[in-house]
């Protein structure tokens, strides 16, 4: 059974961070210049707060017609986002976030914050045990003609 540790050892752990001070624009600009769909909120000594999305910006900004300019991260960032460990497996994560309407959990190990884990991240991770597992298949019939 895959877990949270194999999008890890795949992806790597690059966390994109943003203070709770930065102003939303700032965030939308990282966002779009790494082509991700979120930032991860921490405080000056690198702890996590939260995080920042898009589907954020769209809600708490847009729609409200408030500016990205001067609306803070902190203002719109999620902070109570249900925590998995490296060890929760991707169907747990799948059923975390269903049940919870999320696209992103913050993973933790060891109380310590990890990195963030995505619905599409879990896609990719699910194919790719697919396509090993197709491999192995045909691997195996082609050893027994």
């Amino acid at each position: 059974m895959r877990t949270v540790a194999n999008i890890f050892h795949r992806k790597g752990r690059h966390n994109i961070t943003i203070t709770p001070d930065a102003t939303v624009l700032q965030a939308l600009k990282i966002m779009s210049e790494k082509n991700i769909g979120s930032v991860i909120v921490t405080d000056n000594d690198g702890h996590y707060c939260g995080l920042a999305t898009e589907r954020d910006y769209a809600r708490k900004v847009i729609l409200l017609g408030r500016s990205s300019g001067e609306t803070k991260v902190s203002e719109i960032m999620l902070e109570h986002l249900p925590r998995v460990t490296p060890d929760h497996t991707l169907d747990e994560c799948m059923g975390i976030m269903s049940a919870h309407n999320i696209r992103y959990l913050p993973v933790f190990s060891n109380n310590e914050f990890y990195g963030v884990i995505s619905v599409l991240d879990i896609v990719k991770e699910t194919i790719l045990a697919q396509q090993e597992t197709i491999e192995q298949l045909h691997s195996y019939i082609h050893s027994t003609i």
